[in-house]
């Protein structure tokens, strides 16, 4: 029994990981080293193009919980993030190279997977295909799949935060803390009083931008807004997003700030660290000169400027079902970002979803049905099922899981007895059917 997997992200790996578990020889198409895309830099598997960070890692949030359900089902993702993970309070953030090298051992060591350095532009006829290319599918192959799709494909705009070097940090004028002290003070925080941040603000909306070529607007996805684009949006609205100095009163002094910038971890050695929340398509020095202006980046060395790139992705209502696989094609499935799902564990999710219902489609089983009550289930149907009139990209979030029937007004209570519920029905589905 064969497999074809196109796409060496994380919803590709993934799927091959979990089609290899059903002792299933896989092929990974991964067009990397031999082609890149302007968003990625390694030549590894499993690179993380924008943030560092796999979000919240507690039960209270839909992101923790949809990595709980995927560590039952034997994520490959979660497994290496796991033994990757950097100093992030209460979020799981990774060592981005050693992540992606781990990915690429352990899917290079499978003696069930074979990685095949090659770019595919024509949809294979093979019984089972899982396209997993991501946001940033080649030219040839987006239209080969709009073509198959017809009109059931669209795109939306992403970007990536900058990194600075650790040594070119003024620590005199920043510190660490998390928020509200939750977690280790993991964080560096650079404080801007009012004054600081009116010039910040003034420099940043009237810098210029990189030129959106063939583009032909400026379509952004709200969770992953370009920074300066937030700040056009109202001279403050940066001071409710990624600038909120609620609960970042300084630990020495309990001095309050009108904003704070804070910088993330970004590898295991502590000698990177990314700008949080400042996802960017400004030209280069524009980067350098207005991010300069945050207290203790005057003098940053920018190890990586941020980017912007287009996210393509379809129209999964209608097109595929809860299992990811194309309703017009038996046999075909889509995986990641370009099902609409957004963020690198909601992609990751759909690889394993799609990997395991493939693998049983082979094996002449019936298919799973991951219920509305997991958040597995719940970002499959939301993406499969979607009744309103404008599809956009979702993060697993408490809003798409099936309320619990109990009234429960404590918000943390109420998400804890519904995550608690979720990993119940997970492990009940493992033990009957895995």
């Amino acid at each position: 029994m064969r497999a074809t997997v196109i796409g060496g992200g994380l919803a590709g790996s993934e799927a091959a990981w979990q089609l290899a578990k059903n002792k299933i020889n896989v092929t990974l198409y991964e067009m990397k080293p031999k082609k890149k895309t302007p968003a990625h830099h390694l030549d590894l598997l499993g690179e993380l193009v924008c943030s560092n960070s796999l979000r919240a890692d507690t039960l209270e949030n839909g992101a923790g919980l949809l990595k709980a359900e995927m560590r039952l089902l034997g994520s490959l993702v979660t497994e290496c993030a796991d033994a990757t993970r950097v100093p992030a309070g209460g979020a799981l953030a990774v060592d981005r190279i050693g992540f992606a090298q781990m990915m690429t051992d352990k899917i290079r060591q499978n003696p069930y997977i074979k990685v095949v350095e090659e770019e595919i532009t024509k949809i294979p006829d093979d019984e089972i295909v899982i396209i997993a290319t991501g946001p940033l599918t080649s030219d040839s192959l987006s239209k080969e799949i709009g073509e198959f799709l017809g009109n059931n494909y669209m795109y939306f705009y992403d970007a990536a935060a900058p990194i600075v070097t650790y040594e070119s940090i003024d620590k005199s004028k920043v510190y660490r803390k998390a928020r509200y002290d939750k977690g280790t003070a993991d964080y560096i925080n650079c404080p801007m009083n009012k004054e600081q941040y009116k010039a910040f603000y003034e420099a940043l909306i009237s810098a210029e931008t990189a030129e959106l070529k063939e583009f032909e607007n400026d379509k952004v996805f709200e969770g992953c807004m370009p920074v300066e684009v937030m700040a056009k949006r109202g001279e403050d609205t940066l001071t409710f997003g990624p600038l909120k100095p609620v609960g970042l009163n300084h630990p020495e002094t309990n001095e309050s700030y009108y904003a704070v910038v804070q910088l993330r971890q970004d590898n295991k050695e502590g000698t990177l660290y990314n700008i949080v929340g400042f996802q960017t398509h400004l030209k280069f020095p524009e980067q350098k000169r207005v991010f300069s202006m945050i207290p203790g980046l005057e003098n940053a060395e920018f190890a990586r400027f941020g980017v912007m790139h287009r996210n393509t992705y379809i129209h999964s209502p209608g097109t595929l079902n809860a299992n990811y696989e194309t309703l017009i094609r038996p046999g075909l499935f889509f995986a990641g970002q370009m099902t609409g799902v957004e963020g690198y564990v909601e992609s990751a999710s759909s690889g394993i979803v799609a990997g395991i219902a493939a693998a049983r489609k082979l094996l002449g089983k019936e298919p799973i049905d991951f219920p509305n009550t997991t958040a597995t289930g719940a970002l499959a149907r939301y993406i499969s099922g979607f009744c309103g009139t404008d599809f956009q990209p979702m993060n697993i979030n408490f809003g798409i899981i099936e309320s619990y029937p109990e009234r429960i007004k404590n918000k943390r209570e109420r998400y804890a007895k519904i995550s608690e519920r979720a990993l119940s029905v997970m492990k009940n589905i493992i033990e009957e059917q895995l």
